[in-house]
Parts: C-alpha cells; sequence; structure tokens
C-alpha cells in the first residue's frame, strides 16, 4: 500500500483557511471602489479651491502693491489665445441655437395663435440659460484643454521647477494670468453668445416666420429684463472661474509623461462640463428661491 500522505491547506481533502476571504473581498471592492473615488475627488477639489484662494492672494497683492507683478502683458496674451479666438465658434453655436429654438417653438405656438411668443422664450432663455452656458462648454473644449495641456507640458518638461528653483512661483506666472484671462473671456462670451443667438433668432423670426420685426421687438422687451442679463452674466464669470482653476490644477498635478499628459486634457473637459452643469442648477435653484426666475 502506498504510505499515506498529510493533507496542506492547499489539498482538495482540506479547505484552506480563510477561504472565505476572496468572497468576502469581493462583497467589498465596489464600496473599495467608491470610497476610493470619493476621497480622490474631494482631494481634487481641495487641491483646486486652495488654488484658487491662491490665485486670489497673488491678484490682491498685485492690486495692493505696485511692485507686485502678475504680468499685465501675460494676461493680454491669454485673453487673446483663450477669448478672442473662441468668438467665431461661440457665435457659431449660438447662431445655431438661436434658429434652432425659433423653429422649434413656432409650430406649437402658431396652434395657439401666440407665434409672436417666440420672441419671449427665446430671450429669456437665451439670456438666463443658453447664453452663458453655451459659452462656457464650447470655451471647455476649446480653452480649457489647450490650458491643461500647455502646463502640464511645463510640469513634464521640469519647466515649473525650473521656475521653482529660481524662486519664481508658478501660481503667480503661470495661474493668474490664465484665471484672469479665463474669467474676463468668459464673461465677454456669455454677452456676445446672448446677443448671437437673439439676433439669429430675430432673423429667422422675420423672414421666415413671418413675425413682424415690430412684434418681435416689444415682446423681447416686455419679458426680457435687466436681472435676466445680469444673472446670465454673473453665471458666466463663475463659469470661468471653474474653467481657469481646474484646467490649472489638471495641469499642474500631471504626472506620467505624455500620458499623464492626455490624461488631464480630458480630464479637464470631464470636470469642467460636470462642474459647470452642477453650477449653473445651483444659480438656478438660488435664483428661483429669491423670485428672480
Amino acid at each position: 500500500m502506498p504510505p499515506e500522505t498529510a493533507n496542506t491547506p492547499g489539498d482538495s481533502g482540506t479547505p484552506a483557511v480563510g477561504g472565505g476571504g476572496g468572497l468576502f473581498h469581493k462583497v467589498l471592492a465596489p464600496v473599495e471602489g467608491i470610497g476610493a473615488l470619493t476621497l480622490d475627488t474631494v482631494e481634487h477639489i481641495g487641491s483646486a479651491l486652495f488654488l484658487f484662494i491662491e490665485s486670489l492672494a497673488w491678484i490682491g497683492r498685485g492690486t495692493m502693491k505696485p511692485k507686485v507683478r502678475i504680468g499685465r502683458a501675460a494676461i493680454v496674451t491669454q485673453i487673446v489665445r483663450v477669448g478672442v479666438r473662441s468668438v467665431a465658434i461661440v457665435s457659431l453655436v449660438s447662431g445655431c441655437v438661436g434658429l434652432i429654438l425659433a423653429f422649434q417653438l413656432s409650430p406649437p405656438l402658431d396652434q395657439f395663435g401666440q407665434k409672436a411668443l417666440v420672441a419671449n422664450i427665446v430671450s429669456v432663455a437665451v439670456l438666463r440659460e443658453l447664453g452663458p452656458l453655451i459659452g462656457a462648454i464650447v470655451l471647455t473644449g476649446f480653452a480649457g484643454a489647450s490650458i491643461a495641456a500647455e502646463i502640464g507640458t511645463m510640469v513634464v518638461s521640469e519647466e515649473v521647477e525650473a521656475l521653482e528653483a529660481h524662486a519664481l512661483d508658478p501660481v503667480r506666472f503661470l495661474v493668474v494670468p490664465r484665471l484672469i484671462a479665463s474669467i474676463l473671456s468668459m464673461t465677454c462670451l456669455s454677452v456676445i453668445s446672448c446677443v448671437v443667438s437673439i439676433a439669429a433668432a430675430l432673423t429667422i423670426s422675420v423672414t421666415a416666420l413671418s413675425i413682424p420685426y415690430a412684434n418681435f421687438m416689444s415682446n423681447m422687451l416686455d419679458q426680457a429684463k435687466l436681472v435676466d442679463f445680469a444673472t446670465g452674466v454673473s453665471k458666466g464669470a463663475v463659469f470661468g472661474v471653474l474653467i481657469g482653476v481646474i484646467a490649472c490644477t489638471n495641469g499642474l498635478k500631471v504626472d506620467g509623461g505624455a500620458a499623464g499628459v492626455g490624461r488631464a486634457t480630458t480630464g479637464t473637459v470631464v470636470q469642467c462640463v460636470v462642474a459647470i452643469v452642477i453650477a449653473d442648477l445651483a444659480f438656478t435653484a438660488a435664483f428661483f428661491a429669491l423670485g428672480l426666475v
């Protein structure tokens, strides 16, 4: 007879100690993933908030102390690159949205004999929501990703470390000009987007929808108030802050060479769009609670 051999924990004869640990780990894996994602999100938001506060501190120093320069030439350069070059694409998208709104609203309103009310709906929708929202989304894809890629490339090529080695703060020389340019550009693009959308709706309403020019203008001026314009512009400024801060934060946190730059660029677009929509919802809820809508 063959000699008897002792069973080992790996043999089929005796179950391994802690054999249910694999199942337990599989059950907890989704919870661990959610927890890790939550911690990463909180950490990322904290980094962006800290960067924004530090940028505000430098802006305050540059405003109050003439000896502290924040790079006016760099700000102008970034405004041209971020804002001026975005005017054409923002105008194109905004004009198309204005035409779409007029075409879509005309048939149902015409059933009630109120086709001229197209002006009322378009003006309020564009001034309060669509104007700044369209400008912000276009600026995110056009400039936000570019800012993240540019700063990320500086990090990979150790240009940021070179600035720090020369006692030059990267936030002062890299972040502040781009943040100011994003805020100013986004505010102006909101106004441009509103004007182009309403002008496109006016043009198609008069030429194709047989709405008299006088009726369109009268209804628009009766419906749209200064508070509608003010809320839209304020949203645009906040959207500019979000785009600038998120893009710069992702750029400065690049790690992993060219692949890291790609991840930062993609993450910037996604995070900016999500942050803009959430901020828009918060603004709308606040204005509704205050009776401004």
